[in-house]
C-alpha cells in the first residue's frame, strides 16, 4: 500500500467529483485501500470552509453511497483526510494557498477534474507556484483535446511540466471488470486464444446504447457530438483491447505499444468510403420506457433552430494486420435509443459443412462481452434438443459467466474505484498514453474530413429505437444483422 500520499482534485465542487470521485475514494477508504496518511484536497474557487466541504461531501455520499456500504466509523475516518483549498485556478498568485499545504517530501495526485481547456493553464500555475515535484501525478479527464491539433497542445503543455509516466489519461471503460477481463480471456485462456484470428472470427460488433439524451448539456455537447464524445475514446479503446496482440507482459509500455499499432493499423473511412462504412444520427421525439421524451433540437438548452450534430454513429471498419484482415468490425454508439447496454460481440464463423438439417443460417457462435448493465460475458453454443423424438435438432444453449453472482464479493467496484486505486498505485495500465489518444483522434479527424466533404448530414431517428434505418443497413448489406437482445 502506498503511503504519504496527497490527493487534489481540481474541481471539487463540480459533478464529477461530487458523483464519482468522492464515493470512490470512500469506498476505497472502506475496502482498507487507503494508507492511514494519506491526505484529500479539494479544490475550488468559492469561499467555503473544510467544515463545510466535509459537510456537503457527507451529503453527496448519502446520496451517491448504497445504505448497505455506510459504515460511521468509515466516514470518520474518511472525513478526516478531506481539507478544502480556496484556489481560483486562473490567478496564480492563488495556489500559494495549495502550497502551504503540501509536503515536499510526500507524492502529489493532482486530479483534473475540471474542463480540459483549463489543464495546460493549471499546470502552468502548478509549477510557477512551486507545487510541481520529481515525484507530482496528474489525471487528466476525456477529452484530450477536440482534434489531432489540439490534442498535441494540451499533451504539449502537460508534458512540458509533467514526464509520460507521471501523466495518466482517465478513460472510465477502462476501468470497467470485463475490459480487463478481456486481458485475462484472451491470454490465459488457449482454447479462446487459438480461435481469436480472421480464420474463425466472421466479424466483431461493439456498441454503446445510452437512453439518455444530452442531460442539459446541449450547448457543450452541440460542439461536440457522439463521434467525439464516444467513439474517438470508449469505443476504441474497446477495439485496441479486443484486436491487440499478446503484450510480453502486464507491464504499462507493453499493453499501451500494442494498443497504439492496433490503431495505425486500423482502417481509415475517407471520401472514397465514407458514404458505405459509415452513418449519422439525430435523435427524434419518440417513447423511453413508455415516456415521451422530445427529439434533439427541443432538448432543454437548445441554442439553435437548425443542428447537424450527431448523436447516433455507426461505422464499419478493419484492422489491416496479419490476425484481423478480412474481418469487419462495426461500431456503434447513439442516445436516446431502444435500450442501454454496451457489449462487444464476437461473431465466428459457420462450419464449411453443415450435418445438421435444421440448423440454417444461426450455426454460428457469438461470444458475448457485457460491459453494462450487468457486467459479464456469454458464450451461445449449439446443443442437441433433448427427447427421444429429437434425433439431430439442434437449440442454442448460453454458457454465462456473471461476474457478481459468481465473484462471492456483495458489489462490483466502479471503474473510478479501480483506476484511483491504480493512480495511487502509481501503475498506468489501466490509462491512456499520449501516443494512443493522437493516434485515435487523426483516424477520427479523417472521418471528419470525408463527412465534411462529402456532405454527409445526420439521418432522423425516433427516441427508443436502435437508430436510423441506414445503419441497419450498414452491416444487413453484408448478409449479417446487430444483436438486439
Amino acid at each position: 500500500m502506498n503511503s504519504n500520499i496527497d490527493l487534489v482534485i481540481f474541481g471539487a465542487r463540480g459533478d464529477l467529483a461530487e458523483r464519482k470521485l468522492l464515493p470512490a475514494l470512500y469506498q476505497l477508504d472502506r475496502a482498507g485501500l487507503l494508507d492511514d496518511s494519506m491526505r484529500i484536497a479539494g479544490l475550488a474557487r468559492q469561499e467555503v470552509t473544510t467544515e463545510e466541504f466535509v459537510g456537503n461531501t457527507h451529503e453527496n455520499l448519502n446520496k451517491y453511497v448504497p445504505d448497505s456500504d455506510w459504515d460511521e466509523q468509515c466516514w470518520a475516518r474518511f472525513s478526516s483526510r478531506l481539507t478544502y483549498v480556496k484556489v481560483d485556478f486562473s490567478k496564480q498568485e492563488e495556489y500559494q494557498n495549495l502550497k502551504d499545504w503540501l509536503n515536499e517530501e510526500r507524492t502529489q495526485i493532482y486530479y483534473m477534474a475540471t474542463p480540459p481547456s483549463i489543464f495546460g493553464s493549471i499546470c502552468e500555475n502548478l509549477n510557477g507556484s512551486g507545487c510541481v515535484f520529481e515525484s507530482s501525478r496528474i489525471v487528466l479527464e476525456k477529452p484530450i483535446g477536440h482534434d489531432l491539433k489540439s490534442s498535441k497542445a494540451v499533451n504539449g503543455t502537460v508534458g512540458e511540466f509533467f514526464p509520460e509516466r507521471n501523466i495518466y489519461r482517465i478513460d472510465h471503460y477502462l476501468g470497467k471488470e470485463t475490459v480487463q477481463n478481456l486481458l485475462a480471456l484472451r491470454f490465459a485462456n488457449r482454447m479462446i486464444n487459438s480461435q481469436w484470428d480472421n480464420t474463425c472470427v466472421d466479424h466483431v460488433q461493439i456498441t454503446a446504447a445510452e437512453t439518455v439524451g444530452i442531460e442539459g448539456r446541449w450547448s457543450y455537447y452541440d460542439k461536440v457530438g457522439q463521434l467525439r464524445d464516444m467513439v474517438q475514446n470508449h469505443l476504441l479503446q474497446l477495439l485496441c483491447m479486443v484486436a491487440m496482440e499478446p503484450p510480453n507482459s502486464l507491464q504499462a509500455d507493453e499493453i499501451r505499444a500494442e494498443k497504439v499499432k492496433i490503431l495505425r493499423a486500423l482502417s481509415p473511412i475517407t471520401e472514397d468510403n465514407v458514404v458505405e462504412q459509415s452513418v449519422r444520427g439525430q435523435y427524434a421525439a419518440g417513447w423511453i420506457d413508455g415516456e415521451p421524451v422530445v427529439g434533439y433540437m427541443e432538448e432543454e438548452g437548445s441554442e439553435r433552430n437548425t443542428s447537424d450534430t450527431e448523436t447516433f454513429v455507426a461505422l464499419k471498419t478493419y484492422v489491416d494486420n496479419w490476425r484481423w484482415a478480412g474481418v469487419p468490425f462495426y461500431l456503434r454508439t447513439g442516445k436516446r435509443m431502444k435500450a442501454k447496454g454496451t457489449e462487444v460481440v464476437i461473431s465466428y464463423k459457420e462450419h464449411p459443412h453443415a450435418i445438421f438439417p435444421d440448423s440454417g443460417d444461426q450455426a454460428n457462435n457469438r461470444l458475448i462481452i457485457r460491459l453494462q448493465p450487468n457486467e459479464g460475458i456469454e458464450l451461445e453454443m449449439f446443443s442437441k434438443k433433448q427427447g427421444l423424438k429429437e434425433r439431430s435438432s439442434l437449440e442454442k444453449r448460453t454458457l454465462n459467466l456473471d461476474f457478481f453472482d459468481s465473484s462471492g464479493e456483495s458489489r462490483i467496484a466502479d471503474a473510478y474505484e479501480t483506476l484511483l486505486l491504480e493512480v495511487i498505485k502509481g501503475d498506468q495500465w489501466l490509462f491512456v498514453s499520449r501516443g494512443e489518444v493522437e493516434s485515435s483522434w487523426e483516424w477520427c479527424d479523417t472521418l471528419l474530413d470525408a463527412w465534411h466533404s462529402k456532405g454527409i448530414s445526420t439521418k432522423p431517428y425516433g427516441s427508443g429505437t436502435w437508430g436510423p434505418s441506414k445503419s441497419e443497413m450498414l452491416i444487413e448489406k453484408d448478409g449479417r444483422s446487430w444483436r438486439e437482445d
